[in-house]
């Protein structure tokens, strides 16, 4: 866990570099006040994004639940719009692209695949389940069994 945290803070300082550092280029290369305009419009945008997202995905949620559906993909689908417009918020240019990026239908896809499987990984396999479905798992013939995923003797659909 402290790893963990020791990364997401270098992560930040990282990012804030940066930003920074993009931050001074853009202004020398469009003038200071056009590029304080341009981080001002992507924030408010980020707002308002912020905004829509968040009533869409509350909506879609209470949709699916109203539905009997799994709420799973609803909530994934909502975590990347929501994160969309939270990075479009953050001031700076790298945030704002990878917020705008977000908002392409194929990378929200491949972004909502990513938080479906973190959330798999982190919760136990009966709730992943009951949010997003049956799980897909690959398995390799002859591959070894863990000791502890070894079928006990007389277990029900054991081979014989």
């Amino acid at each position: 866990m402290r790893r963990r945290l020791g990364l997401i803070v270098l992560g930040v300082v990282v990012t804030a570099a940066v930003e920074l550092a993009l931050l001074i280029l853009v202004a020398h290369q469009i003038g200071l006040l056009a590029t304080v305009a341009l981080v001002l419009v992507t924030s408010l945008l980020g707002a308002w994004l912020l905004r829509r997202e968040g009533v869409r995905a509350w909506r879609a949620l209470r949709a699916a639940a109203g539905a009997g559906r799994r709420v799973g993909p609803e909530v994934s689908d909502g975590a990347v719009g929501l994160l969309s417009g939270v990075l479009l918020m953050t001031p700076g240019f790298l945030t704002d692209l990878l917020g705008l990026a977000l908002r392409v239908p194929v990378a929200r896809r491949a972004a909502g695949a990513g938080v479906r499987g973190l959330a798999e990984r982190q919760f136990s396999p009966a709730l992943a389940g009951d949010l997003f479905g049956p799980r897909r798992v690959r398995v390799r013939r002859g591959a070894p069994v863990p000791p502890d995923e070894a079928p006990i003797e007389g277990e029900i659909g054991e081979d014989r």
